[in-house]
């Protein structure tokens, strides 16, 4: 990358600095430069430059450049830390949240686990959708308080709590404010414009320590609805003035074709041009076999193209409006209708059912072979699954079926009564016998798919859910630490004998991981989930609306609410903006034939 003028001047800038940009305007990349430059010339020994992100495959991206794309000595490389919020929160809080008055000694409450803990909370005020403003704000201030009192009663922390109780920290104390800054004089903050109150906070107070680098894009907000805030911008130019540097419409993640110029001009509704580089909008015929050979079919066209531009590290996104639609086209994509052929890809899904099914299956490997193994302790993960598997969304019947798992369980095994064949339990109680019974390889890849195998095959519902889920965990097939440790427990004794502490670790441990690599391969993901990253192809792909003679009876799962004019709002237009930018090359947009998309232009539709 050639720098221009501007590049070169944001470079040397010693001061608080604003760069503002359009997606693949070289905000990020410019800015590894910047750490390098200030890494080299800016900070003192001992010190580094902090880059700070929300999102990990963002994190991935630049570790990736630094360490491969701009040959950075190793002693400079060294000097620039990169992490996201989450990370550099949960560090500050590991070592100084006694100040505060929380217990020394903390442990992280996963999202799974935060899910069981308040389910029956959640439950007894209903779902948001059925609840008036002030019900919601009492709902909201029970979770809250629960939440506190895990925290400073148990030492659990949910990622809820990380922002509020750092900025906490950061109020309290100037030494803690000075210990940050002697480290990081030199913070970059990417996605600036999603911060919410909280992280503003924070920012404010080591603002007034180190040197802030703030890049944004105004146009890519669309995370108002966690909290941040559409003047966050103003707020910091407010409180710092900084130097502004503009790197406008630059585009150097799709140069050379009209990606960025569609989008913008989907935000505005006018269209300049009656075609577009780069962008194709495919009507399907709306029935459920039709739209999805649509999809699989493009799929194959898009992986075609990309295979032979040979580059080996290809990425296709497809992004889809809703978290359900995900599964939905996953599962299509695993078994697409009639002789298509199925389409290896990865999901990026809700994980707390995946991470609860996960546990429960490390649980069955450690307990493969012995004879001993605690039913009790099987029977309640089973129960957390299903507790904890809608997220903060539970419904009445997971949270109906984990009690009535854990009653069963209680009146055959503690009072006695006994287990029928009609039981519930019973297909549960074989399916352990069956495990307790397995002789494993010692390979632990092997084994895992050996037990998802049995579950999926179990003569339970129940268990079969479970195997359904784990097939999401794809960390097992590229968690190369995670088999390391599984193959010398094994090595060491015989068994898997901590698989479920090793698994949970591995969860954790990737979601803080600034190593992981770009994604590559087919991706699907909601539209939600692809902020902060590229592809080299997107496809995007909203559902049919229901028709019932002639006339349509619903229409979710729709770029925009119902496709309704009346539901046409800014956030459908930045949530349709950010998601046609994440292509380099083509974005593919498939819409229903009978009610296209209300935010395409008439030549399309």
């Amino acid at each position: 990358m050639e720098l221009n003028n501007d590049q070169t001047s944001f470079i040397n800038t010693c001061a608080h600095t604003l760069v503002i940009g359009g997606p693949g305007s070289g905000k990020t990349t410019v800015s590894i430069f910047k750490a390098a430059h200030s890494a080299e010339n800016k900070i003192q020994k001992g010190q580094k430059v902090l880059f700070l992100s929300f999102a990990r495959p963002t994190i991935a991206r630049v570790v990736e450049a630094i360490e491969q794309e701009h040959n950075l000595p190793k002693e400079i490389r060294n000097r620039i830390e990169v992490e996201t919020y989450h990370a550099f929160f949960w560090r500050l809080l590991k070592t100084h949240s006694y100040l505060i008055g929380l217990p020394r000694n903390l442990n992280l409450l996963t999202p799974p686990e935060e899910a069981i803990k308040l389910s029956s909370i959640r439950d007894s005020h209903g779902r948001d959708d059925n609840l008036t403003k002030s019900e919601l704000l009492n709902k909201k201030s029970s979770i809250n308080t629960e939440r506190l009192r895990l925290a400073e009663d148990e030492g659990l922390i949910c990622f809820d709590l990380f922002a509020p109780m750092v900025c906490k920290l950061i109020k309290k104390s100037f030494k803690i404010r000075k210990i940050i800054a002697n480290r990081y004089p030199i913070i970059i903050l990417d996605e600036f414009q999603d911060t919410d109150s909280d992280q503003w906070e924070i920012i404010k107070e080591l603002g007034a320590e180190c040197v802030l680098i703030a890049l944004a894009d105004p146009e890519q907000r669309i995370y108002e609805w966690k909290g941040a805030d559409p003047n966050r911008i103003d707020h910091y130019t407010k409180a710092f003035s900084p130097t502004v540097f503009d790197f406008g419409n630059n585009n150097y993640r799709s140069d050379g074709t009209d990606i960025l110029l569609f989008a913008n001009e989907i935000l505005k509704g006018n269209f300049s041009k009656t075609s577009y580089k780069g962008i194709a909008v495919e009507k399907y015929t709306p029935n459920k076999n039709q739209a999805i050979t649509k999809l699989v079919t493009e799929v194959y066209q898009a992986r075609e193209r990309l295979i032979n531009s040979g580059n080996k590290k290809w990425s296709l996104a497809i992004l889809v409006p809703t978290k359900k639609m995900t599964r939905n086209i996953s599962d299509a994509l695993n078994h697409p209708p009639g002789a298509l052929s199925p389409i290896h890809h990865s999901s990026v899904i809700d994980m707390e059912p995946v991470i609860l099914a996960s546990e429960l299956l490390a649980f069955c490997l450690q307990s493969a072979g012995d004879v001993n193994g605690s039913f009790e302790n099987f029977i309640e993960l089973l129960a957390s699954f299903f507790e904890g598997r809608g997220g903060d969304k539970p419904n009445k019947k997971d949270l109906s079926e984990a009690l009535n798992i854990r009653d069963k369980h209680n009146k055959i095994f503690k009072q006695g009564q006994k287990m029928n064949d009609s039981s519930i339990l019973k297909p549960i109680y074989d399916f352990w016998s069956q495990v307790k019974n397995m002789s494993l390889s010692g390979n632990p890849e092997k084994d895992w798919v050996e037990i998802r195998s049995a579950l999926e095959s179990a003569n339970s519902t129940r268990l079969n859910e479970v195997g359904t889920e784990v097939r999401f965990a794809r960390f097992i097939e590229r968690g190369e630490v995670l088999r390391i440790k599984l193959a010398e427990v094994w090595r060491d004794r015989g068994y898997y004998d901590n698989a479920l502490s090793l698994v949970r670790d591995a969860f954790v441990t990737e979601h803080f991981s600034s190593s992981s690599k770009p994604e590559s391969g087919v991706i699907v993901m909601n539209m939600h989930k692809a902020k902060g990253k590229q592809f080299d192809e997107v496809i995007m792909y909203e559902s049919k609306p229901n028709v019932v003679k002639g006339k349509i009876v619903s229409n979710y799962e729709r770029f925009v609410w119902n496709n309704n004019p009346a539901s046409l709002n800014d956030g459908a237009r930045y949530n349709m903006r950010v998601s046609i930018t994440r292509g380099k090359s083509r974005v593919t947009i498939l819409t229903p034939e009978n009610n296209p998309c209300i935010l395409l232009p008439d030549i399309y539709t």
